[in-house]
C-alpha cells in the first residue's frame, strides 16, 4: 500500500517540484495539497491555470502536471487535513515556514525545503547520500518537542552541491578550509527577480546566502553529539552571485585539504563517494553522487544540470592549487531544483521509508 503524502506550497516552484517527483510513485501517492489563501478552494488545476487565456503555471521542465494532482481540492495551509496523512512535504516561503512546519511535525513526518529550522540544535539537515547519520536527531527532537512527527530540513540548494563534494574530500583526506564563488541560477530566486535586472548580467550580491552557505556547510560535514549536532571547523569563505542562466548552480571551488593528495586520488575519491547510498537503487536516486568530466569544458549548466535526473553533482577542471595548503581546485554544477529542493525532498523520503522511519 502507498503512503499518502501532503505536498504544501503545492502551486509554487519547489512544491511543483516535489509533484513532479511524486509522479507515478511506488511507494508515495499524492492525497492532499495545500497553498495559500488565494489557491485554498479551488482544484490544482484551477489554481495553476489563468481563468481567461488557460495557460498553466507549471515551472517544471518535460512534462505536465501529475494528473493524480489535478484534481484535488487545494486547502489552506494553515488548516490542513493531516488524517492518515504518512508524510508532510513543506515547500513554502520562510516567513510561513516558522509558523506551519511545526504544526505539521507534531503530527506526521515533515521534510522542508525551507530557512527557519535548518539550524536548530535537534533538527537535522539533510543531504541524502551525505549525512544521513543526522537523521539520529529525530530521537532528541521528538523527546523535546512533545511531536508525535518530526521535522527534517534540506539545506540551501547553494550548499547542496558544494557539501557533496567537500564530504568526499573530507572522509579521504580531511578539509581544512574552502573558497567558493557561486553563479547560481533564476530559478533559485523564485519569482522574486525583476526579469530586466538578470538579463546579460550577473548581479553581485544575494541577501545572507554567504552567511547561509558558511554555517549551513559546517552542520552538513558535522557529527552527531549528545543532543546536536558538532560542526565542522572548516573555514568557509563564499561569495554568491546570481548568473543569467534559468536553472543550475554553478560553482568555482578551492579546497584546502588536510593531507596532500593528487589530482587522480581527489577525482577517485569523488566517483566513489556515496556508493552505499546508490546501490540502495531508491526511486529518485542518482547512479552517482558525483560525476566527474575530465572535458575541460565541462561541467556547464545547460549540459550538465539535467544529468542523471538533476540528482548528481557534475564535477570538472580539477586541478592542483598554490594558494592554500594541499590546495585542490574544480568547477561544480548542481540543480539547485532537482537535488537542492522538490525532487531531493523525495529522495530523502524514499530513504525515511527505507530505514523504518516512517509509519
Amino acid at each position: 500500500m502507498k503512503i499518502p503524502v501532503a505536498v504544501v506550497g503545492a502551486t509554487g516552484i519547489a512544491g511543483q517540484q516535489v509533484l513532479a517527483a511524486l509522479d507515478g510513485h511506488p511507494d508515495f501517492e499524492i492525497a492532499a495539497l495545500a497553498a495559500s489563501e488565494r489557491s485554498a478552494g479551488r482544484t490544482f488545476d484551477e489554481a495553476i491555470t489563468d481563468a481567461d487565456s488557460g495557460m498553466r503555471r507549471w515551472y517544471v521542465d518535460g512534462g505536465e502536471p501529475p494528473r493524480a494532482a489535478l484534481g484535488l481540492a487545494v486547502q489552506e495551509a494553515r488548516t490542513l487535513k493531516l488524517d492518515g496523512i504518512g508524510v508532510v512535504f513543506a515547500a513554502i516561503e520562510s516567513e510561513a515556514a516558522r509558523e506551519l512546519e511545526p504544526l505539521y511535525a507534531a503530527h506526521a513526518p515533515t521534510i522542508s525545503t525551507a530557512r527557519p529550522f535548518r539550524m536548530e540544535p535537534d533538527v537535522p539537515l539533510v543531504i541524502p547520500g551525505v549525512n544521513l547519520e543526522h537523521l539520529a536527531m529525530v530521537a532528541e527532537q521528538r523527546r523535546r518537542r512533545g511531536w508525535k512527527g518530526f521535522l527534517a530540513t534540506l539545506p540551501n540548494c547553494t550548499a547542496t552541491g558544494l557539501a557533496v563534494t567537500l564530504k568526499a574530500l573530507d572522509e579521504r583526506f580531511g578539509v581544512d578550509a574552502t573558497i567558493v564563488t557561486t553563479m547560481q541560477g533564476i530559478s533559485g530566486a523564485g519569482r522574486d527577480l525583476p526579469a530586466l535586472d538578470i538579463v546579460e548580467n550577473i548581479i553581485p550580491y544575494i541577501p545572507r546566502e554567504e552567511e547561509r552557505v558558511t554555517i549551513e556547510t559546517r552542520k552538513i560535514l558535522g557529527r552527531v553529539g549528545k543532543g546536536a549536532i558538532a560542526e565542522h571547523p572548516v573555514r568557509v569563505g563564499a561569495t554568491c552571485t546570481r548568473a543569467s542562466v534559468l536553472a543550475g548552480h554553478t560553482e568555482a571551488v578551492t579546497v584546502g585539504l588536510k593531507r596532500a593528495a593528487s589530482v587522480e586520488e581527489v577525482i577517485a575519491a569523488m566517483e566513489s563517494f556515496g556508493g552505499a547510498f546508490t546501490a540502495l537503487g531508491l526511486p529518485n536516486s542518482p547512479k552517482h553522487m558525483i560525476t566527474v568530466h575530465r572535458n575541460p569544458m565541462r561541467p556547464q549548466p545547460r549540459l550538465d544540470r539535467d544529468a542523471e535526473r538533476g540528482m548528481t553533482t557534475s564535477v570538472g577542471r580539477v586541478r592542483a592549487d598554490e594558494v592554500l595548503p594541499n590546495g585542490i581546485k574544480y568547477l561544480l554544477v548542481s540543480h539547485n531544483a532537482a537535488m537542492g529542493a522538490g525532487r531531493g525532498a523525495v529522495l530523502l523520503a524514499e530513504y525515511l521509508k527505507h530505514s523504518g522511519m516512517l509509519g
